[in-house]
């Protein structure tokens, strides 16, 4: 490999480890953040948008970010990410007030779209079509590595110097890529040079994808029922607009005649959203069905993220050779399978049956991110890059949003408002096997849209 090819993987490595860790590490930091603010009337909901107003941001970004990359330019658009996160990060570190700290956290979650946007953009220009799948597998498997060092590092820095100290180390990395973005990387890539950049598109997009995202996450409070028939109507209009335009922000047409673009994306969809809640219910029937503490229940949970993490790359140096729509949908298989075995946990499963099928779980989940991101990424023309990075990003969020949202419906109808004791216990070991069998069989929808996808090596790279 070249020093740009090097230059460019250490890049996206960095884009692709930071927003993750930044994600879960924050997670842990947020009872020391109620606390700093406490005097601040915060409560668990305010409390909870620390968190979720990050990924706002940045689902509603990843899209606008990544046509903005194509037009003006890829390295440019990447640096001004880095540059934006790391800033937001020092700015949330000396945050006064709470309000103070989730306006820089909505812009750092706006520079996360940047980077995600770009990052995978630029490392699917740069490396040749027979090494894509190696090097993408590579940046999944650091997602995974964040998201599993993020709890530990974070609980550690926040035990030992702060909260703030968190921000202030995450920070000062940007400085890391961010001067490797100046240095090294010697291209712009912006394939869709000189095209028009649809204002009135994103004007009409990001509204309504905030309200679905914020309507779903408050079902089903009327308000929640309001913003989501908003947003829906609004995405409607946006598509129908962008099918129309001859410079659309977002190719629509890529669902229409790309069909393995378009059932890669849905298969992405879907496996979010039958896996992403699959911690938080664990947590609840680790702690409350089985009597976990919370350190050894971390512990038991860390088995998926690690398969996931060691197998990616191998997945994705495979996706290379063989048709990504065989290795994704055995994936799908596999984690369907082991999601199927969960319904069947009671109190008296053993901490091996778990490790066992969360292992092979996390194998399964390798099997499918990898080669997936290689078929969306492979499946376009150059100048769309940006766009499709945006695009499986956006079908990344969306998927956790709904994922979250049919683990906590089922919570609703079994439990309701009671707090979890002894006494819901039952109807909580239900509510959980339900979700997981529900999960299950979405991932039989995704198998059938997987092998539906077509072949991505017989087309055009």
């Amino acid at each position: 490999m070249t020093r740009l090819h090097y230059a460019v993987l250490t890049v996206s490595v960095c884009g692709s480890f930071l927003p993750p860790f930044m994600t879960s590490s924050v997670n842990i930091a947020l009872p020391a953040i109620q606390e700093t603010y406490r005097h601040q009337g915060i409560d668990a909901v305010l409390l909870s948008w620390v968190a979720t107003i990050y990924l706002l941001a940045a689902g509603v970004s990843l899209v606008p970010m990544g046509r903005l990359a194509d037009i003006r330019g890829r390295k440019k658009i990447l640096g001004y990410g880095f540059a934006l996160f790391g800033l937001c990060s020092l700015c949330c570190c000396l945050a006064p007030h709470i309000s103070t700290l989730l306006f820089f956290r909505f812009l750092q979650g706006v520079g996360g779209g940047m980077i995600f946007s770009t990052g995978i953009a630029i490392l699917t220009s740069v490396f040749p079509p027979d090494k894509r799948g190696r090097v993408l597998g590579i940046a999944v498997a650091t997602v995974y590595i964040g998201l599993l060092t993020g709890p530990f590092i974070g609980g550690l820095l926040v035990h030992c110097c702060g909260w703030r100290t968190l921000f202030l180390m995450i920070g000062l990395s940007c400085l890391i890529p961010w001067g490797l973005v100046l240095l090294f990387l010697d291209g712009e890539w912006m394939d869709a040079a000189g095209e028009r950049y649809d204002v009135i598109g994103v004007a009409v997009y990001v509204p309504s994808l905030v309200g679905i995202i914020y309507g779903f996450s408050i079902l089903p409070e009327i308000i929640g029922v309001l913003c989501l028939a908003a947003g829906s109507g609004g995405l409607v209009i946006f598509i129908v607009r962008q099918y129309r335009s001859s410079s659309p922000l977002f190719q629509v047409k890529l669902f229409v005649d790309n069909r393995v673009f378009a059932l890669s994306c849905l298969a992405a969809l879907i496996h979010y959203s039958a896996t992403f809640a699959l911690m938080f219910l664990l947590s609840l029937l680790l702690q409350y069905i089985l009597g976990f503490e919370p350190a050894a229940a971390g512990m038991v949970l860390m088995a998926q993220p690690v398969m996931m993490a060691l197998f990616s790359p191998l997945a994705g140096r495979y996706s290379d050779r063989f048709e990504p729509r065989v290795l994704s949908s055995a994936g799908l298989m596999i984690t369907g399978g082991c999601l199927l075995a969960l319904c069947f946990v009671d109190g008296s499963t053993s901490v091996f049956s778990l490790v066992t099928i969360l292992s092979v779980l996390g194998f399964g989940y390798a099997l499918f991110s990898s080669p997936n991101m290689n078929a969306i990424m492979g499946s376009v023309e150059r100048k769309y890059l940006g766009v499709s990075s945006g695009a499986a990003g956006t079908m990344r969020i969306f998927g956790q949003l709904f994922s979250m949202g049919i683990a906590t419906l089922v919570l609703s109808l079994f439990i309701g408002k009671q707090p979890i004791t002894p006494a819901v216990y039952p109807e909580l070991l239900k509510s959980i096997r339900l979700t997981f069998f529900i999960f299950s069989m979405l991932c039989l929808a995704g198998i059938l849209a997987s092998l539906a996808r077509g072949n991505l090596h017989q087309g055009r790279d």
